[in-house]
């Protein structure tokens, strides 16, 4: 097994919550039959192979099924990229080509956000509501949000995700992206216990969704 990077996604200011990613640089070593089963060892809500780091291509797997687009994946792995020397203008996940920028210690994707997987998005009447929901109340998947401050554009949300075997995910920039799509205007989203995920429409129907992000450990080849 080659060595995996561990990182949290979309944490805040403070460098604290993000969302964990598992990370496997040299992904192609891993052959594809085993990943779901590695994914599902793991356990993180998202493990990304990366197949080909010239091209950027990469799969993402949930400890369930195969993604053919995620946020924090795709964000995750352009930062690493970076750090690791080589920092990219796109990825390409199976779902299509996943456009790259970074903006000071910071990594943003643009795709399309139909390419999020299906959720039921619920607007609340504040975040209070939010914060107490119960995660075993979703059968589906479900994005809950409110608006913090509407004039400024933040919103509190919690994203429940059962179909992809994930009961509450921490940090969700494919659902925020189509969020963003559905309001047509930039927002910034507090998800989960303390994530913050940077959101803005663009050309052509595409969103762009950033944010900051830490490397926790790296486990060796093993």
């Amino acid at each position: 097994m080659p060595a995996l990077h561990v990182l949290r996604v979309f944490v805040n200011e403070e460098g604290e919550w993000g969302n964990p990613l598992g990370v496997f640089l040299d992904g192609g070593q891993v052959a594809e039959p085993d990943r779901q089963s590695v994914a599902a060892e793991l356990a993180f809500s998202e493990t990304v192979f990366v197949d080909d780091p010239a091209t950027g291509r990469i799969s993402i797997y949930t400890p369930q099924i195969e993604l053919p687009f995620a946020g924090h994946p795709t964000v995750g792995a352009a930062w690493l990229l970076a750090r690791e020397g080589t920092p990219l203008e796109a990825l390409r996940p199976p779902a299509g080509k996943v456009d790259v920028r970074y903006v000071d210690d910071m990594a943003y994707v643009a795709a399309r956000p139909e390419w999020a997987p299906p959720f039921e998005y619920r607007r609340l009447d504040s975040p209070a509501e939010a914060r107490g929901l119960l995660v075993a109340s979703h059968a589906v998947n479900t994005y809950v949000w409110a608006w913090i401050d509407e004039p400024a554009g933040t919103i509190r949300a919690r994203s429940f995700v059962p179909q992809a075997g994930i009961a509450e995910d921490e940090a969700t920039g494919s659902a925020a992206m189509a969020l963003c799509a559905r309001l047509g205007r930039p927002i910034t989203v507090h998800q989960g216990h303390g994530s913050v995920l940077l959101c803005e429409p663009l050309a052509e129907g595409r969103v762009a969704v950033g944010g900051k992000v830490v490397l926790d450990e790296v486990r060796p080849d093993g």
